[in-house]
């Protein structure tokens, strides 16, 4: 494998000293579409927040920002993601951020535990996805919502090299993700496709 190649599978999974590198551009390479995808949480307020495949810790740091009276659970299976996020958040970990490492597919929480659950350029990765959206909405609360923001919208043709490059990459459109999210019992999903970037919000609700 090539050293280009093997540091882009580091997005799937985050691992050793290319895998550092990989979390750290992920803060700055991602930041446009995470802040773009935030903003369509502007009219809730939250108490209860996990993000799922927390990544470099950014958007975690933003989450907490955007919701001061919120606590918020960070989740990655990769440990180089969840070390830089508990690095990156060490200064409101004591109370109001929780890190953990975990697997998206066998969430570590009890039933009806958030108000809100995001997923920032990850659901790319998730095992299904469906199976892995139904444990998503386990762990949502009644009328809860499930943010998902990818920077593919699975129309864009130059997106299509990276397939393979990157083990394990699936890009969905809205069509397909708003089915995988149906068949996991989520009963409104409301679309936000920005055909011009190429990038999708979708909301779900439970």
């Amino acid at each position: 494998m090539g050293l280009i190649k093997k540091y882009f599978s580091n997005t799937r999974k985050p691992d050793g000293i290319l895998g550092k590198m990989m979390v750290s551009g992920m803060n700055k390479a991602h930041a446009g579409v995470s802040d773009w995808g935030i903003r369509h949480l502007s009219s809730i307020q939250p108490q209860t927040i996990i993000e799922l495949g927390c990544g470099g810790g950014r958007n975690a740091a933003q989450l907490l920002n955007n919701f001061p009276k919120a606590t918020l659970t960070a989740l990655d299976y990769s440990e180089v993601s969840v070390e830089k996020t508990k690095q990156v958040n060490r200064r409101v970990q004591v109370g109001r951020c929780n890190v953990v490492q975990g697997d998206v597919s066998r969430l570590p929480f009890e039933a009806a535990t958030f108000d809100v659950i995001t997923a920032f350029e990850t659901v790319y990765f998730w095992p299904g996805p469906t199976e892995s959206f139904r444990e998503v909405c386990r762990v949502l609360k009644p009328n809860g919502l499930f943010l998902i923001v990818n920077e593919s919208d699975g129309t864009n043709r130059s997106d299509e090299k990276w397939l393979d490059v990157i083990e394990g990459l699936q890009i969905f459109d809205k069509a397909q993700l708003s089915n995988f999210l149906k068949d996991a019992g989520f009963s409104k999903i409301i679309v936000d496709h920005d055909e011009t970037k190429h990038r999708l919000c979708i909301m779900a609700m439970k």
